[in-house]
Formats: C-alpha cells, structure tokens, sequence
C-alpha cells in the first residue's frame, strides 16, 4: 500500500507562497487531493485483491461471446426450492494452480487495457496536475522572485511603520471629514440671509471642538525605524529587479495552458473507454493442452467499483477543468501586467504611491485574490512621501535637542549657528532650538520647511549649501522681514529657489552657482526689486556680463562681489549706476584692464582685482575721481611694474601687490602718505627705494618671497611699523637701525642669509620672542640680556 505522504512532496510549498494562491488553485488542490485518494484507493485495490476469477466454458470456442457468459451467470439458484437438497454443478476437473495460471493468463489477454490501469492512469494525470500547479513554485527562475517578494510583503504587512503610517492618514482623513461636516452643519443652523460677524466666527471655531480625535498612533523605537529604512531600500530595489521581465506572468499561463490542454485529453480518452470496464470478461486462450479448456467466462471483480470511481473522477476532472479555464478567462481577460494602486492613493491620502508593471504587477493582482489589505499596507513601502516621513521619524530618534545643542558655536558675524552637514533630511528637533541665529543646511537634499520654523523667533542667517529647499508661503511671510542674511551655493543659479528674491528684509544675499552654458552670456538673474533693505550682493558665477537685475538695487547696494571662476566679464558700464557701493569685488574675472565703470563708484572704499589677467595699471591715476577708496587689492595678477603717478592716490591706506611680477617700486610711492600697509610680497624685488622711510604712517610692511639683498636705513624711519616681513629673501644683514622701530611687535626674518642679528633688537620694547620668527641658530646668538627681555612676558 503507497501511502500518502509520499507524494506531499509534489505539491508541498512554503507557507508564505499561499499568498500568491488565489481560491482556483486553492480549489484545485483540494480536486487533486480527491483524485489522487481515488487513484491511491484503486491501485491499493489492484495489488491486494484478485482482479480476474475465471471458469471454464462448455461451450463451442465459435459460440463464445460475453452473451452465453452473462446468461450463465445470471442462472440463479431457483427461488422456490421443496426442502434442502445437495447443489452440484459441472465438474471442471481442474486444480488450484490451474485456476490461477488461467487467471493470470485471461487478466492480461482479455481484459481491455483500460479497466486494467485505469487507478494507475489516475495516479499518474494527477501527479502531473500537481506539478503543473507547484512548478511555478519550484523553477529557479521564478521561486526565487516569488520567495523573495512573499517575504518582503510579510515584513511589510507586520511593520509598525506600516500601521503607524495608516494611522496617521486615518487620523487627517478623519480630522478633515468632520471639520468638514461641522461647518456644513453650523451653516446650516445659522441659515440663509443670517450669517453676520458672529456667525462666521463661530462657523471658524465650532469644527475645532467637534474634530474627533485621530486614533492612537504607534510610536516607533529607533531599531524598529532602522528596519523600516531597511524595507524601503529592499523594496526598492527589488521593483527595479522585478519589473524588468514578466517571466512570473508567462509561467504562470504556460503551466494553466498545459494543465488545460491535459484537461481535454483525460476528458475524451475516459468518456471513451470508461464503458470497457465490464463486470463479465470472455476470454479465448490456447491452454487446451494444460487445462483441456480453450474459452473462458470471467468475473472482473473490481469492476463494479472502477466504474463508480470512474464517474466521480471525471466528475472531479471536470471541475477541475472548469476552474483552469475560468483561470484562463482571468489571465487574458484582465491587464494583469499593470496595476494601478489608485484606490489606495484615494483612501490612504498619499498620491505619488506608483502604479507598477510586469510581474510586480501580477505578484498583487494574485495577492488581491487572497487579501486586498496586503497591497494596502505594501504600498506604504511603494511612497516616497512615507519614506520621507519615516527618515523624519528617524532624525528625530538621532538628533535630539540635546544633542544639536551641542553643535551650536557662534560665526564669524558673531550669531550663534547650527550646522548640518550630509544628512538625509532636516530633523524636526532643529525647531526646538529657539536661540538659534544662523542655520547652516549642506549638502542636505530635498529640504521642506515645516511649520515648526515659526519658532525660530531670532533666526536671522540662512545658509543652504547644495540644499535645495521649499518654503511654504506662510512661512515666505514669517521670515520676510526677519531674515537679513542668506547663502546659497548650487550646482547652477536657476536651482535657486524664488522665494529668495522676496524676502524684503535682506540685507546680504549670497549667491554660488553656474549659469549653463548657453545663459552664462545673457547672465539673467531673478529681479531683485523686492529686496529693498539689500546692502551686500556676492555672485560666484560664470556669468558674461554683470547681470541686469543688480541695476534694481542700486539705489542702496553697498557691497557687490563678482567670483567669476576664471570667465572674462564684459559690459561693466552697469556698474555706473551702484552711486552708494563701497567695496567692489571682481575676481577671477578674466580682467586684463581696470575697468573704466570703475572709476565713476565716488562711494567707492575698497576695490578688489584678484586673480585677474592685469599686466599694466596704467588706470591707476584715474582713481584720484574715487576720493573715498582706501583699499586697492591687485594682488595674484602679472603686474610688472607700479607707474610712477600712484603718487596721487593719498587717501589710500592698504595697497595689496602680492603674487605679481615686479623687480621694482617706484620712488612716488613714499608719497602716498595715508598709506598704512603695503603688501608686495612674493615678486621679483631686488631693491627698494629709500623713499619708502616717508611712509610716516605706515604699520604693516609685507616683503616676503623676493630677491632683496639690502635694506634702505631710511625704511626704519617708518617708526610706527608695527609688521615687518623679510622672510625668505638674500639679506646677509640687518641694519641696527631696526632698533629704531618701537611700536614693532612682529618681525619676520627666516629664510635669509643672516649670520647674526643686531643687539639693537633689543631696543624694540614690543617686540617679544612670540613675534619674532627667525632661525633658532641666530636667536641664540643675541646677548642673554636681549633674550631675557624679549622672554618676558
């Protein structure tokens, strides 16, 4: 006997497949079940019972036929019988192995070879039912989607993320119902012609105390916020993997095609030989020579009970056909490769859930049939508006108030700042923070600022660096007259959001950022009527011209700084018009000339040419106009000499030649008597000019990186030189006349040629061992009494 758990491996599937099990194949398999029991119960019957009793016949072998059989076995004993009386009958004169060699031989020489198999042929069309239904769930190509997608959806379905998202929804659509039904109702009371001022008022608070309450919402611990970022990653990547191909969907219609088209075959062939099972045999063989017999009537004696399996197993096969074909309606009938989740987008209030394709598809078209709520709470995972919710959710869990107080330290402008760097959004503990001045955002993508921002009553600096950000019209009103400083660095100026340009209350806005190629000569920036408190405008750019819009806030604009990245600027004459500007920045501005609009700024204080391409300052007479300048940086250009009218330039205090190519300074420069740093380091200086002593004022003199041999003495009759920097040049001595600069407190001479160095130092009463930078060598060689002094503190 074959028992039944030998063939649980050909339909045994893991728990979780059930889910991609819709009620046909459920159905199906309990059909297979019944008719494998018919074909285990038939062939349980073939094997431990006889199959075939046979007797021989009297008759001719010309006159056999199943018709003298059946009329030999219908005589009966009579029904009225006078007393009891020996029966006897015809007397074969066979032995017991004659019987059975005539059995055997008669079972497989006459008995028609359907009733012969027929428990077999059920085992066998059955097991093949099972395999055509489980092989989707055993082929590698497809178990492996499929196990990956059931064990997804399992963690998905029991994720407290998952209920905690729903919650939230159910708790706003609920809130909004019954805002809604509130105020219809309040109307309504109030009636038509009757709704004045108090009315309205009360129409405005009432929903407020009839709101229900939103259901209790899951709070989530920080593990479990992990595993939920986990689930988004994996879903993610494995809609990618598995809406490429459709190989789920095609598997699944080859194996119901194959399983219908056995269907038809086991259909005709039994309904044909179903009337071969006969319960009386005839049987003709050649054994006259063993058992002096030919013909034979046998009893077929299972017969009777084949023939009523028979009837329920095509009974079982028919329904069974039914639902492979209804199977069959379904799958062509139906878009099974797309699936639309617009149903959950209209009950679960989040509208970017994506519809899906492919087998993604299919895999939820089989889940609706087994549960629709599992692609409800799948697609949870689908939102990127849950997901963001979720990363809130977990910033929050990290970044506690705490723990971003600790990051607050005061900026350069001496507000107290926060800032974040690199994270995957803005935590709402941010807002909690009410002391908070400056906020710096970098390299945070995606940035919504919610309502909590209202509470950052003294935020008054924003920087967002590679951050773009939204900001909700409410809070565009909350921060337009508080905001005074912003910064904004992007990849090119049109990412900059719009709401800048109306915050009426800047001061400073900073701008970083390329325009593309084919704008950066048009050079279009954003009006800037609005910002009518603005004083500092910074452009890191590349633009071809000074933009337009810096005309707008020209009435007011006091410092503007163009960092153009290495692009030539033309068309300056725009500059005319900044009447108040006090510093002027042009840097890396492709510049080979002065600008001419340059020398119409009267305002002008400071002017910046750094990393610039100017060779000749011929122009430097022209800023005797810009009577106010005291600033002049020309530094990192290919300036090979000072003209000789710089002599007219007395108001100028700092003039910055550094990183050029000059061998020389013209004598003039001693009259520039205002001036009260000079900075010519790093060029090719040989010499200096002795009028350089007449720079009474002068506090800062920088002379490092040149070719200096010798120094001027009358250059130590600038007795109010404070810094004096003569690193690394050829001097072989220091003139003792250095003793005469008493307000020096740092000095600067490493890098030289020096063998010793005056005791005259000492004479420096400011000047400390701190300030001065020198070979060790050579500060050992003053007097004690000069290194005591200087050590002092």
């Amino acid at each position: 006997m074959i028992p039944l758990a030998e063939f649980k491996q050909f339909s045994e599937q893991q728990p979780a497949f059930k889910l991609l099990k819709p009620w046909w194949d459920v159905l199906a398999e309990y059909l297979t079940v019944a008719m494998l029991m018919i074909g285990v119960f038939g062939c349980t019957l073939q094997v431990t019972q006889d199959k075939i009793i046979c007797l021989p016949s009297h008759e001719p072998r010309e006159n056999l036929s199943e018709a003298p059989c059946q009329q030999l076995l219908l005589q009966g004993v009579p029904e009225q019988m006078e007393g009891l009386q020996e029966v006897s009958g015809l007397k074969n004169n066979l032995d017991l192995q004659q019987y059975s060699f005539i059995n055997q031989l008669c079972y497989e020489k006459a008995l028609h070879w359907y009733p012969k198999y027929f428990p077999y042929l059920v085992v066998i069309h059955t097991l093949i039912f099972m395999v055509c239904t489980s092989f989707w769930f055993k082929f590698p190509g497809t178990s492996s989607k499929i196990e990956h997608f059931t064990s997804i959806l399992g963690k998905c379905f029991d994720s407290p993320w998952t209920t905690r998202a729903l919650s939230e929804v159910s708790g706003e659509n609920r809130k909004g119902h019954a805002t809604g039904r509130a105020t219809a109702t309040v109307a309504a009371e109030a009636g038509p012609g009757k709704v004045g001022e108090g009315e309205k008022e009360k129409v405005l608070t009432e929903p407020e105390k009839v709101v229900t309450e939103p259901p209790a919402v899951t709070l989530l611990d920080k593990k479990e916020g992990e595993q939920a970022k986990a689930l988004f990653e994996k879903v993610k990547k494995f809609r990618v993997h598995v809406e490429e191909g459709d190989i789920l969907y095609t598997m699944y219609i080859r194996q119901m095609v194959l399983k219908v088209c056995k269907f038809f075959a086991i259909l005709v062939y039994n309904l044909i030989y179903v009337e071969k099972i006969s319960f009386v045999v005839a049987c003709t063989v050649e054994t006259s020579r063993f058992t002096g017999y030919a013909s034979f009537c046998c009893n077929h004696t299972k017969a009777h009970l084949f023939s009523k399996l028979a009837f329920c197993y095509i009974s079982f096969v028919c329904v069974y056909g039914i639902t492979c074909l209804y199977t069959l309606y379904w799958l062509f009938h139906r878009p099974l490769k797309e699936y639309s989740f617009r149903s959950v987008r209209e009950e679960t209030g989040m509208g970017d859930i994506p519809d899906v394709k492919n087998d993604f598809a299919f895999m939820l078209h089989l889940i609706d049939q087994y549960d629709p709520l599992y692609s409800k709470r799948f697609a949870v995972f689908l939102s990127e508006v849950s997901e963001s919710r979720l990363k809130q959710l977990n910033l929050n869990h990290e970044w506690t108030p705490e723990k971003l107080r600790q990051k607050l330290q005061h900026n350069t402008t001496g507000r107290l700042e926060l800032a974040l760097c690199m994270l995957p959004g803005l935590p709402d503990t941010v807002f909690e923070l009410r002391e908070v001045e400056a906020l710096r955002l970098e390299a945070i993508s995606d940035i919504t600022f919610p309502p909590g921002l209202s509470q950052l009553v003294h935020l008054q600096e924003l920087s967002l660096i590679h951050s773009p950000a939204r900001l909700p019209f409410s809070l565009q009103i909350f921060l337009r007259d508080r905001l005074k400083v912003i910064r904004i660095k992007c990849e090119e100026l049109r990412e900059v959001p719009l709401w800048v340009f109306g915050l009426r209350g800047l001061e400073e806005l900073h701008l970083e950022g390329l325009f593309p190629p084919e704008l950066a000569q048009a050079a279009t920036l954003e009006s800037l009527r609005e910002l009518k408190q603005l004083k500092v405008l910074s452009l890191w750019s590349n633009a071809g011209k000074v933009p337009a819009s810096v005309t707008d806030v020209a009435g007011h604009l006091q410092r503007l700084s163009l960092h153009n990245d290495g692009a030539r600027l033309l068309a300056l004459n725009s500059l005319k018009k900044l009447t108040v500007l006090r510093e002027l920045e042009l840097v890396a501005c492709g510049l080979e000339r002065i600008p001419h609009a340059v020398f119409s700024l009267g305002a002008l204080q400071e002017l910046d040419l750094k990393d610039n391409h100017l060779r000749s300052i011929e122009e430097i007479l022209s800023f005797q106009h810009c009577r106010k300048l005291i600033t002049l940086r020309l530094w990192h250009n290919q300036i090979a000499y000072v003209p000789e009218h710089v002599r007219k330039l007395r108001v100028l205090e700092q003039l910055y030649l550094s990183h050029n190519k000059l061998e020389a300074l013209p004598t003039q420069l001693g009259m520039c008597s205002g001036l009260r740093l000079l900075d010519v380091t790093h060029n090719g200086l040989h010499s200096l000019p002795p009028e350089l002593g007449l720079l009474q004022n002068l506090q800062h003199l920088a002379l490092s990186y040149n070719a200096l041999e010798t120094l001027p003495d009358e250059l130590f009759f600038c007795c109010k030189l404070r810094t004096l920097l003569l690193g690394y040049n050829q001097l072989t001595q220091l003139s003792p006349q250095v003793g005469a600069l008493r307000s020096l407190i740092r000095l600067e001479l490493k890098g030289n040629r020096l063998e010793a160095l005056p005791e005259e130092l000492g004479n420096c009463r400011e000047l400390k061992k701190a300030g001065l930078l020198v070979e060790n060598s050579l500060y050992e060689g003053l007097p004690a009494e000069v290194r005591e002094k200087m050590e002092e503190e």
